[in-house]
């Protein structure tokens, strides 16, 4: 037994066994088929929007940074509403994050046999489980992306005409935008 399992075997002892039927197990994920995949033409218009937005992201807060006042809005509670403030240099933390995670979600897709999935991959579904995986991964980083650039347009709009709210349709907008890819891949992926 390989120390990854024996601490995997060690885990599991502490977990509530209604948990546990969610996970994959080590040794079923260390046997998961490595598979190609070329991207579609969909897949495609994802990773190009996703660049793209990231970019606009960067030239949008780099045009807007001299016009900033010293201290701008840097977080909103649940209302929209801006409860925390700091220096104009805080504006770089979205565009700095969104590069992080558009650079690693794109080198992690490369890799869809290392996922975890809800049900049992086999050579004979691998393809189509796979392939749904990188979809969901690629349409959250384009939503990511696209929260983070609405949440900067918006913090440079507060700040140009001294308002204090991102509004109260953002939350539900941001929430609805991250589950709804979320809750139809998992419906899309317990079918064989």
């Amino acid at each position: 037994m390989t120390y990854k399992q024996l601490e995997y075997e060690n885990f599991i002892h502490f977990l509530p066994t209604d948990l546990f039927f969610q996970f994959t197990n080590y040794n079923e994920m260390d046997s998961q088929p490595e598979i190609k995949l070329n991207l579609t033409t969909s897949e495609k218009i994802f990773e190009l929007l996703s660049w793209f937005i990231l970019l606009a992201m960067w030239i949008i807060t780099w045009l807007n940074y001299s016009t900033l006042p010293e201290t701008i809005p840097i977080h909103y509670n649940s209302a929209g509403e801006a409860d925390g403030f700091g220096s104009k240099t805080n504006i770089f933390t979205l565009p700095i994050v969104g590069s992080v995670l558009c650079i690693g979600l794109t080198v992690l897709n490369k890799y869809p046999h290392v996922f975890n999935y809800p049900n049992k991959i086999t050579k004979e579904n691998a393809h189509q489980q796979y392939r749904r995986a990188i979809r969901l991964i690629r349409i959250l980083k384009l939503v990511i992306l696209i929260i983070f650039s609405i949440t900067i347009i918006q913090t440079i709009e507060i700040t140009k005409v001294n308002l204090q709210s991102l509004g109260v349709w953002f939350i539900p907008f941001t929430l609805s935008l991250i589950f709804l890819p979320i809750i139809y891949y998992f419906l899309q992926a317990k079918k064989r």
